[in-house]
């Protein structure tokens, strides 16, 4: 078991491991806001809530979520081992390197999104899911636990929406080099197919992460006063 140890600690087996759990997520992205676009339908929140609901209730989603946390655990640690590995490996201050002319900023900066991507999670995550599945939430007309009202107050508060469109910012450029280099890193790079990828990684990043940023967005500055 030892080469099998030797090839997933070394920096190339690290890279795959990023690469395989990050196209992992990305499948969860597009989960989450086919279900999460709920939140626009003129119901009072009824159908989110009962999307919520059935995903906190269900048992193979229950337990999806665990492969899903793993996902998100080794794609963070392992980023985060190669990006120490690659500053302690740059020891040598190259003068005349001009790194802005061999990549751009945000293939160069992917620590740095990562770790705002992060920072959100850890308040999304508490804000949203520790308070659905282990907090009080009233009941809404269906007797179920009313995370719509939950979503909406949070999303008429300025900070909350800024945090939130700033991270789908962050995310949208880590998916834009993620994406490529996922595929790059797996050995499914030609010349023929890279650029289709790359264009994919382009769509895929945008179009997921405006959804995402148009929910916020919706709420702070369209949605009306919910009815008491």
């Amino acid at each position: 078991m030892s080469w099998i140890s030797n090839t997933f600690s070394s920096s190339i087996g690290r890279k795959v491991i990023v690469a395989i759990t990050g196209l992992f997520l990305c499948s969860f992205l597009v989960v989450h806001l086919i279900g999460n676009f709920q939140l626009f339908k003129d119901d009072g929140g009824a159908a989110f809530n009962i999307y919520s609901h059935f995903m906190g209730t269900n048992p193979v989603i229950r337990t999806v979520e665990w492969g899903l946390l793993l996902g998100f655990v080794f794609h963070i640690y392992e980023s985060y081992t190669l990006a120490v590995r690659n500053r302690a490996a740059r020891s040598v201050a190259y003068v005349d390197s001009r790194p802005s002319q061999n990549s751009p900023w945000y293939s160069r900066s992917m620590a740095l999104l990562g770790t705002i991507i992060l920072l959100f999670l850890l308040v999304h995550m508490y804000n949203f899911f520790y308070r659905a599945r282990f907090g009080d939430l009233d009941p809404d007309i269906n007797n179920n636990a009313d995370l719509y009202t939950l979503v909406y107050s949070s999303f008429k508060q300025w900070w909350y929406v800024l945090l939130y469109v700033a991270a789908q910012v962050a995310l949208c450029y880590h998916l834009i080099h993620g994406f490529r280099s996922g595929f790059q890193t797996l050995g499914l790079n030609h010349r023929k197919y890279t650029p289709l990828v790359r264009i994919i990684g382009y769509a895929f990043a945008i179009i997921v992460c405006a959804g995402f940023a148009a929910m916020p967005l919706y709420f702070f500055f369209f949605k009306p006063e919910l009815a008491h």
